[in-house]
């Protein structure tokens, strides 16, 4: 049975169970006729209705083992909810769907709610598959699912029915253990993605043109266009079904790689994982680096670990900034801790812990 109070933060959603403090937002909803599409299934239709529902309707799907139901959060409001149904415990498979109130589509709340559902459930050993079934002429609820990262299995004809009849449903699926699962995230500015071959250009430019990242990166020596390549279509995809990986930067509205961040040495006993992080020249001094620290932090606590670190060369003033102004905390210093060319540099030790960054 899924946790009554399970609850999950992404980047700009919580998502947690109903409650009563929601009968204003409900009622809302209700008055704007969104309750079929913002609420789950079984939602009132009426003011009246209300309170029942929040303390026992929205919960009969949980007291009944096969799921959960799920308000989608967003700035204090109910914008949408997520469901888990149809659960075989047995085999640990369930079936997910989502809605959004009409005002608030075209957002990428839908995708970024089922990312987070899937990759929770998934990556806690939960669940081992999620099933996702859409509508074949309900484009956005497809583009969804393959942003979400499932994996399209094929169509079940005629077994979705509607108002206006009979519809043929795509089914999708992702299993645990997929390398897709939650990896791309978003902030405000930034978009965190898998490296792709066309950054290999970027990225060897910046190495060859910046002496910061050849003072400190001891794999910046003699770079070349191959070993550029090899990095963006094999080297940063090696972590396998690791919950971290290396994101490539890219500014939202598009332009060229700003830098990457990556997470290694997790350890999932002592719940701790390191992050790094280097940003390309043309792209310092617009707070990048901290934005992507802070949402890459957050994916990991909200990911079940207890304590993120990072280490940063005494003499790299710059990085040190980076990681105050994300909220991280300096802890002391690790001495010959860091590879730097021609040597090791003394390392200062900074951590962020569970709660202690939003």
């Amino acid at each position: 049975m899924f946790d009554e109070q399970l609850t999950i933060n992404t980047e700009r959603l919580v998502l947690r169970p109903f409650g009563p403090r929601d009968a204003v937002m409900v009622r809302t909803v209700i008055s704007e006729g969104a309750h079929s599409t913002a609420l789950p299934p079984g939602a009132p239709g009426h003011p009246a209705g209300i309170p029942q529902w929040l303390s026992q309707g929205v919960h009969e799907l949980w007291r009944s083992g096969q799921g959960i139901h799920l308000a989608m959060e967003a700035s204090g409001a109910v914008v949408g909810a997520i469901s888990l149904f149809k659960t075989q415990w047995g085999a640990a498979t369930s079936e997910v769907g989502y809605g959004v109130h009409p005002a608030h589509r075209g957002r990428g709340y839908a995708t970024e709610a089922v990312r987070g559902v899937t990759g929770r459930l998934l990556r806690t050993g939960a669940l081992r598959r999620i099933e996702l079934r859409a509508n074949a002429d309900n484009a956005a609820s497809i583009r969804v699912a393959e942003k979400a990262g499932f994996t399209r299995e094929g169509l079940l004809r005629g077994a979705g029915y509607e108002d206006d009849g009979p519809h043929d449903l795509v089914v999708f699926g992702m299993l645990r253990g997929d390398t897709r699962v939650e990896r791309r995230l978003e902030s405000d500015r930034l978009t965190l993605r898998p490296f792709v071959k066309r950054d290999a250009f970027d990225l060897l430019a910046a190495v060859r043109d910046d002496a910061e990242i050849g003072r400190w990166m001891p794999w910046a020596e003699d770079f070349t266009l191959e070993r550029a390549l090899d990095w963006c279509t094999r080297v940063a995809h090696a972590g396998g079904t690791a919950v971290g990986g290396n994101f490539a930067i890219e500014p939202r509205e598009g332009g060229r790689l700003a830098g990457a961040i990556g997470v290694q040495r997790e350890d999932h006993e002592r719940g701790d994982v390191e992050i790094g992080y280097w940003i390309s020249p043309w792209s310092r001094r617009q707070g990048f680096a901290a934005e992507a620290t802070r949402t890459v932090t957050s994916y990991l606590l909200d990911a079940g670990f207890h304590r993120v670190h990072l280490l940063v060369a005494t003499g790299n003033r710059a990085s040190q900034a980076v990681a105050r102004r994300a909220g991280f905390i300096e802890e002391g210093i690790l001495r010959q801790a860091l590879p730097v060319p021609g040597g090791r540099a003394d390392a200062l030790l900074f951590s962020v812990l569970q709660g202690e960054i939003k």
